[in-house]
């Protein structure tokens, strides 16, 4: 039942997509080609990565409105290691930055399940830590293109089979978190915290293990996502992806990520960042103003809501009714 649910909400808004891709093509039909859907699927794939790492964060009734400052912070320490000694090789510079958003990560989860504060306190106050951090390290500064070596640019932009290296990592990710979710104990567990956590408990699942993996996840995806986002715009500062977490946020509710937890695919995360990411780089070309861009995202999150509420509610009369009947 949950299967077909989660199938059908995937199938509209994959619909959604396509009418909204509809009815662009009649004010700009260009948008449409296929050379530049690639581009509009390279544009979101930052998006795509944090969203899946987000996915997995509210799945076990858990939130990380940490992730753009991890990012941030990751992607400014990048930067500065590329000036400081620009013939660190790209691998191990990747490298670093999955580490170090891997520590940021682990520790919104410590702090969860150790201390048991409310994630959204955790997340919020390493949200300003990190963010102070990166004031800290660069003294307000930029890093920009000319300071940056060829090859820390280049990477994200490296044309593989027609497509740039940054759309390859995002379609990587998607299928190693589809085998993640589907096919693993981690997965499973991820599933029965967020849906269940007194049975999960009760079958020998470790909640906030469970959880401290899921940040750690997510903090891996936002330093990962940190290298990746600075080395393709050129350019590291404090403020860098200011308020991106709740993009983040909004990719996962429209894709179905149910944020009481437990209900939600990859596919849908995937779909919910690639709505954002068509109405993002459609609406400015054809003369839409930003702050219609905001209204409609907004718009959407309600109506994904509302939708998981109706569903909720439906599936609960369903429950009902057959044990009167069993009665």
């Amino acid at each position: 039942m949950m299967k077909r649910l989660a199938t059908s909400r995937e199938a509209i808004l994959f619909g959604a997509i396509l009418v909204l891709l509809a009815l662009i093509a009649t004010r700009f039909p260009a948008f449409v080609a296929p050379s530049n859907l690639a581009g509009v699927f390279n544009d979101t794939s930052p998006l795509i990565l944090l969203a899946l790492g987000q996915m997995v964060v509210i799945l076990t009734k858990c939130i990380d409105l940490s992730v753009a400052a991890n990012l941030a912070l990751t992607g400014m320490v990048v930067a500065m290691i590329n000036v400081a000694a620009p013939g660190v090789p790209v691998p191990v510079i990747v490298t670093v930055a999955v580490l170090l958003g891997t520590l940021m990560g682990a520790f919104n989860g410590l702090l969860v399940w150790l201390l048991s504060i409310p994630p959204i306190v955790v997340t919020l106050g390493t949200m300003t830590i990190y963010r102070g951090i990166i004031f800290l390290l660069s003294e307000g500064k930029w890093v920009n293109a000319h300071e940056m070596s060829p090859a820390f640019k280049a990477f994200p932009r490296t044309q593989f089979l027609g497509l740039p290296v940054l759309s390859w990592v995002a379609i990587v990710a998607v299928i190693a978190f589809y085998v993640l979710m589907t096919r693993t104990t981690l997965g499973r567990a991820i599933y029965a915290v967020g849906g269940n956590p007194h049975a999960a408990v009760y079958t020998g699942i470790n909640v906030g293990r469970t959880q401290f993996w899921a940040y750690t996840i997510s903090g891996a995806l936002a330093g990962l996502t940190g290298y990746l986002w600075v080395s393709r715009y050129a350019v590291a500062y404090v403020d860098i992806a200011g308020g991106f977490e709740l993009t983040v946020v909004a990719a996962c509710v429209i894709g179905g990520i149910s944020i009481v937890g437990g209900v939600g695919t990859v596919i849908g995360a995937l779909l919910g960042a690639l709505f954002l990411g068509v109405i993002n780089n459609a609406l400015p070309v054809i003369d839409i103003s930003p702050f219609w861009q905001m209204a409609i995202s907004g718009a959407a999150i309600i109506v994904a809501i509302a939708f998981n509420a109706q569903a909720s509610k439906t599936k609960g009369r369903v429950i009902l009714k057959s044990a009167e009947h069993a009665a």
